[in-house]
């Protein structure tokens, strides 16, 4: 199931690659995806060690992902950015 999704992400033209290099590679998911309310500190640990911290948050934030915790950020923080990119390009679009 995990390599059909690689397959399906590469055909919407997304380098995936940056997965290899990633510090949560064979961690125990849940880090990364904790019940609501539970602490995110250990997942974002590993994340702000990671080499390839900006490509994960980046992909999280080109893909909505709407769960977990990527680059070391919530879904609450990416969807700040998110919304903040939004603003600039308006800015932009409108200057």
């Amino acid at each position: 199931m995990f390599a059909d999704l690689i397959e399906a992400l590469k055909t919407e033209g997304l380098d995936m690659s940056w997965q290899d290099f990633a510090n949560c590679r064979g961690a125990d998911p849940d880090l990364f995806f904790p019940e609501r309310g539970a602490s995110t500190r250990t997942a974002k640990g590993i994340c702000r060690e990671c080499s390839v911290q900006a490509e994960c948050l980046e992909f999280a934030i080109v893909s909505s992902e709407k769960f977990g915790i990527w680059g070391a950020m919530s879904e609450r923080e990416r969807r700040k950015i998110r919304r903040e990119r939004q603003i600039a390009v308006r800015r932009r679009q409108a200057g």
